[in-house]
C-alpha cells in the first residue's frame, strides 16, 4: 500500500468546530463542543484517507518569529474564549488515545510545521493531504500535496489540487502568497494594499504573475487610484508577502519516521469517548475482537465454589458479601442470572429461582440486623424486589464508596476498583461474557466462578475502601447521606411513576394534527408542496423561490440548519413556522413516542434509573428515560407532564422545590454582606443584582434588565466567562465582561470567596462541599494555562453546585424519615435537581404542605433562609 501523510491544522479545526457547534458540556461540566466537532472530522479522515502517517500541528504561543518583522502581526484578535482554550488539553489527550502524534514548536506556527513536513514528504515521494480552515496553506498545494479546506462549519469541505485551484481561483499555488500580499488579511492583521480586494488582486496577478513584476511594471497598471495605492504601499506589500510565506525549513525535532500511524486500540478511545459523553460516536470506533482490555489481567485459578442444595441459616453469618449478576445494566428488566454470597463459612453460588423460593434466604435478606455488603445497593434492591424479596440491612456499597473516593473515574465496576486498589488477579467481564451490547451467558460453571469471584473481591475490598473514606473524612457523607439515599432511590425507582397512556396517545394525535396544520400553512406560504424534512427541497424554496438571503451553503446545496433559520426569522413569515414544525416534530418523536415505548406493560408505570455515582458535583441524573429533562419551554412540552398521574384514585401529585438554592449557598459560603442582606430581607435577588449592575433604582428596572441580571447571577455560580455570557445574552464580549466586572464590584466578598477557593484548591488539590464531598483538580497547578484556567473555574463552581446537591439529598432522607414516622401513605416519586415530586392521598395534603416545607427548609442551617415553594394537582402538569 502506498504511503499517505495527513497533516491537520489543530488550532484551525478546533476553532472552527467550537464556533460551528453550540456550547456542549458533559456530565462533569466540561465543555466539549470543539473536541466533538474535531473528533467527527477526525473519524471521517481516518475512514476516508486511511493515512499511514499523521500529525496534528498546534500553535505554540502568541509570539512567533513573524513578530520580529511586524509587531502588530495578529494584533487586534479577540482573546480566545476560555470555553475553547480549556478544551485543547483534553483534545490532545484524545489524540494520544488515538495514537496520533501532535506537535508544536516555540516561535513557529502550525502552518510552518505543516509546511516543513509537506516538503519532506514530497522529497520522499509521499502523498500528503493537509486539513485546515486557513487559505494560507493553499500555497503548499502541488502534484503530491492536496489541501482540504473547511468552508462553513467543519463538515462542508473542499479539496484543492493545482487543477481545482486554477479552475476556482484562476491562480497557481505559489501565487497565493502574492494574493495575500496584495489584499492583506484582517484576521491576521496583515496590511496588504488598502482598498485592493481579491478580485483586483487576481486580475493583477493574472496580468503580471507576481507582486515583484507588478511593481516592475507599475507604470503600465491601469487606474490612477489603484496605481497610487500600489506606489504608496509597496513596502506593506513586500512585508505582507514575507509574513504570509510559510516557513518550510522550520527546525523541527521530529521527522516523517515519527509520524507513523498504525491505527488505534478501540478500548482506549472508547474510554475517552465515555468520559467526554460522546455516546453517539462509540459506534464509529473500529473494533478488533482480538484486542482486550482484559490483557492487563491474568486468567485465574478456579475458586472453590459451593452449590448448596438447600439454603440454611448456617450459610449466612451477618457479615456477608452479596453480588447479583445480570447481563444488562437496566436492572428494572434484566433477569438475575445468579447470586453469590461470600462470608467466613464459604463461597456460595445460588440460582435466583432457588433464592426466591428459599425461606432461609428471604429471612436473611429481609433481616435488617443481618449486615450485607453489595456492589450496587440501589440496583440490588430493585432487582430483588422484582423477585419478591425486600432486602434490608445493606451497610456497604462498593460502587458508592468507590465513587466518593474517586469521583473523576468513569469506571466503577468491581474489576476496575480492584485494579485501582492494587488487588491483583482481576478477571474482566469481557473474558467471560464477550463484548458489546448483547452479552452472552457463559456456561453455569464459568458464570458461578465469575460471580463468586466478584463477591470475594467485594468481601476483600470493603475494609480497604472504608479506611480511605475515613482518611478523607468522608465516611459520614457515605454512611449518613449516600447509603440511606440509595435505599430510598431504589424504592422510588421500583415504585415508578404512573402514566396515563391514553393521554400520551391523545397528545400524539394532537401533535400530529398540529404538525399537519403547520405543514399546510407552510405549503401555502411557499406556494407549493415539498418534503419539509428534506434540506435539498427546502433550500431552493427559501433561497430561490422566496428569494431569502443565503447564509450558508453545503456540498449538497443550501444550509437550512437551525442557526441559519434563526438568522432569517424576521425575513419571512414562513421561517417561524418551519422552526416550530421542527420543535414539535422532535417533541413528538423524542419525548411522546419515546415515553410510550418505555411504559412498563405490567405496572403501567415508567421506571427511570437515578444515577447516583456519576456526576462529579454529586447531582443525581436520570436515564432510561431521563425524567429530569422533559422540555418545558414550549407549552406543548409542558403538557407532556399531564400524562404523569398518581398511582391511585383520589390521590394527587405534590411538587416542592427550593427557590434559588445555589445563589443562597453562594451567599452563605461567600459571606457577602449584600447578598445575605438581600435574601434575609426577602428581596428578589435578580432585581437586587440589576440595581447594583445597572446602577438604577428598583422602579427603573425593566424585564430585560432583570433577565440580564438573572443570567449574570446564575452565570457566576457556573464560572461563566465573558464569551459564555455574551452568547447567553446576545451581547458583545466587551459588554459581557463589563457586567461581570460590575457584579464583582457590587459583591466583593463573592470575588474574594472565589479567589480563596482557587487558592485552597491549589494547596489541597481538591475542593469540598458542605458535607465534605470531594472533587479532585490535578490541573489546578498545571503550567498549561488552559488546563489551569479550566480547573480554576471548576474549583469555583463545584462547592456551590455540590453543596446544593447535598442539601436536596439530605432533604429526601429527612422527608422520607418523617413520612415513615408519621405513618403517611405519601410516596416520593422523583427528584428533578432542586425539586421533589410526591404522590399522596388528598386527605394528606394539608399535613404534607406543612411537613414538606418544614423539613426541606430545616434540613440544614445557613446564614440565609432556605425557601421552598410547593403546589399540587391531579397531574404533574397541574402541580406545576
Amino acid at each position: 500500500m502506498s504511503e499517505k501523510l495527513v497533516l491537520i491544522d489543530g488550532n484551525s479545526i478546533a476553532y472552527r468546530a467550537f464556533f460551528a457547534l453550540p456550547l456542549l458540556n458533559n456530565d462533569k461540566g466540561v465543555y466539549t463542543n470543539a473536541i466533538y466537532g474535531f473528533t467527527t472530522m477526525l473519524l471521517k479522515i481516518l475512514e476516508e484517507d486511511r493515512p499511514t502517517h499523521m500529525l496534528v500541528a498546534f500553535d505554540a504561543g502568541k509570539t512567533t518569529f513573524r513578530h520580529e518583522t511586524y509587531k502588530e502581526y495578529k494584533g487586534g484578535r479577540q482573546k480566545t474564549p476560555p470555553e475553547l482554550s480549556e478544551q485543547l488539553p483534553l483534545l490532545k489527550e484524545l489524540l494520544d488515545a488515538f495514537s496520533i502524534p501532535h506537535y508544536q514548536l516555540e516561535q513557529y506556527e502550525a502552518d510552518d510545521i505543516i509546511g516543513t513536513l509537506v516538503k519532506q514528504a514530497e522529497a520522499s515521494g509521499m502523498d500528503t493531504n493537509v486539513i485546515s480552515g486557513d487559505k494560507d496553506l493553499l500555497q503548499l498545494v502541488s502534484d503530491k500535496t492536496s489541501v482540504t479546506l473547511t468552508k462553513k462549519g467543519i463538515t462542508n469541505v473542499e479539496a484543492y489540487d493545482p487543477a481545482f485551484m486554477m479552475e476556482k481561483m484562476e491562480l497557481r499555488p505559489d501565487q497565493i502568497i502574492d494574493l495575500k500580499a496584495l489584499m492583506g488579511d484582517s484576521s491576521d492583521n496583515i496590511p496588504g494594499i488598502p482598498g485592493v480586494g481579491e478580485k483586483t488582486a487576481v486580475k493583477l496577478l493574472k496580468q503580471y504573475d507576481t507582486i515583484e513584476a507588478i511593481f516592475e511594471h507599475i507604470d503600465q497598471v491601469s487606474g490612477k487610484k489603484l496605481k497610487e495605492k500600489l506606489e504608496n504601499h509597496q513596502g506593506d506589500a513586500y512585508m505582507s508577502k514575507e509574513l504570509v510565506t510559510i516557513q518550510t525549513q522550520s527546525p523541527l525535532e521530529i521527522g516523517l519516521s515519527d509520524l507513523e500511524f498504525k491505527g488505534y486500540e478501540s478500548y482506549k478511545v472508547s474510554h475517552h469517548f465515555k468520559d467526554l459523553g460522546f455516546q453517539s460516536l462509540l459506534g464509529r470506533i473500529s473494533s478488533d475482537e482480538q484486542e482486550a482490555e482484559s490483557a492487563e489481567s491474568p486468567h485465574l485459578q478456579e475458586l472453590t465454589v459451593d452449590y448448596p442444595e438447600e439454603l440454611q441459616q448456617h450459610h449466612f453469618t451477618g457479615e456477608d458479601s452479596l453480588v447479583i449478576e445480570m447481563l444488562d445494566d437496566n436492572y428494572h428488566y434484566a433477569p438475575i442470572e445468579g447470586l453469590a454470597i461470600v462470608n467466613d463459612t464459604g463461597k456460595y453460588f445460588i440460582p435466583i429461582e432457588k433464592a426466591a423460593a428459599s425461606p432461609a434466604f428471604k429471612q436473611w435478606a429481609e433481616d435488617r440486623d443481618q449486615k450485607k455488603s453489595v456492589f450496587d445497593a440501589k440496583g440490588t434492591i430493585v432487582a430483588l424486589l422484582r423477585n419478591g424479596i425486600e432486602i434490608q440491612g445493606i451497610d456497604f456499597d462498593l460502587l458508592l464508596a468507590s465513587y466518593l473516593v474517586n469521583p473523576s473515574e468513569n469506571n466503577h465496576d468491581i474489576p476496575a476498583i480492584s485494579h485501582r486498589l492494587g488487588v491483583t488477579g482481576v478477571q474482566y467481564d469481557e473474558e467471560v461474557y464477550g463484548k458489546g451490547a448483547k452479552l452472552k451467558r457463559p456456561d453455569d460453571e464459568t458464570l458461578a466462578q465469575h460471580v463468586v469471584r466478584k463477591a470475594s473481591l467485594l468481601y476483600e475490598l470493603k475494609q480497604q475502601i472504608e479506611e480511605q473514606l475515613k482518611q478523607n473524612e468522608q465516611f459520614t457523607l457515605y454512611e449518613e447521606l449516600e447509603m440511606p439515599l440509595a435505599v430510598i432511590l431504589g424504592k422510588m425507582e421500583h415504585l415508578g411513576v404512573k402514566v396515563d397512556v391514553q393521554r400520551l396517545q391523545e397528545m400524539q394525535q394532537e401533535l400530529h394534527d398540529r404538525l399537519e396544520a403547520i405543514k399546510e400553512d407552510i405549503y401555502k406560504m411557499a406556494g407549493t408542496q415539498f418534503n419539509l424534512n428534506s434540506p435539498k427541497q427546502l433550500g431552493p424554496i427559501l433561497f430561490e423561490q422566496l428569494g431569502l438571503p443565503v447564509i450558508k451553503k453545503t456540498k449538497t446545496g443550501y444550509s437550512t440548519s437551525a442557526d441559519v433559520l434563526e438568522q432569517l426569522t424576521d425575513k419571512h413569515e414562513i421561517i417561524p413556522h418551519i422552526l416550530l414544525y421542527r420543535q414539535l416534530s422532535k417533541l413528538q418523536s423524542t419525548y411522546i413516542e419515546g415515553l410510550l415505548k418505555v411504559v412498563n406493560e405490567e405496572t403501567g408505570k415508567i421506571h427511570t434509573r437515578f444515577n447516583q455515582a456519576l456526576t462529579q458535583t454529586g447531582r443525581l441524573s436520570s436515564t432510561d428515560p431521563n425524567l429530569q429533562n422533559i422540555p418545558i419551554r414550549l407549552k406543548e412540552g409542558r403538557k407532556i407532564r399531564q400524562a404523569f398521574i398518581p398511582s391511585q384514585p383520589g390521590w394527587v401529585i405534590f411538587a416542592s422545590d427550593y427557590s434559588q438554592i445555589e445563589l443562597r449557598v453562594l451567599a452563605h459560603m461567600s459571606q457577602d454582606v449584600k447578598l445575605i442582606e438581600a435574601f434575609n430581607s426577602g428581596r428578589d435577588i435578580h432585581t437586587q443584582t440589576a440595581m447594583e449592575v445597572f446602577g438604577v433604582k428598583e422602579d427603573e428596572i425593566d424585564g430585560n434588565m432583570r433577565r440580564q441580571a438573572k443570567a449574570v447571577n446564575f452565570g457566576i455560580v457556573y464560572g461563566i466567562s465573558d464569551y459564555g455570557l455574551s452568547q447567553s445574552l446576545s451581547i458583545s464580549r466587551k459588554d459581557a465582561q463589563a457586567f461581570i466586572d460590575r457584579y464583582f464590584e457590587s459583591y466583593p466578598q463573592v470575588k474574594a470567596y472565589m479567589d480563596n477557593t482557587v487558592r485552597e484548591a491549589k494547596e489541597k488539590g481538591f475542593v469540598t462541599t458542605f458535607m465534605n464531598r470531594r472533587r479532585y483538580l490535578p490541573d489546578v497547578t498545571s503550567r498549561n494555562f488552559n488546563r489551569r484556567s479550566a480547573a480554576e473555574r471548576t474549583a469555583m463552581n463545584t462547592p456551590i453546585q455540590g453543596s446544593a446537591a447535598d442539601i436536596i439529598k439530605k432533604a429526601m432522607i429527612d422527608l422520607n424519615a418523617k413520612l415513615e414516622a408519621e405513618n403517611m401513605q405519601a410516596n416520593l416519586l422523583l427528584q428533578v435537581h432542586d425539586e421533589l415530586i410526591l404522590e399522596a392521598p388528598e386527605d394528606e395534603i394539608d399535613q404534607l404542605k406543612t411537613m414538606v416545607q418544614s423539613v426541606m427548609e430545616g434540613t440544614i442551617s445557613l446564614d440565609v433562609p432556605l425557601e421552598v415553594d410547593y403546589s399540587y394537582g391531579s397531574t404533574w402538569f397541574d402541580a406545576k
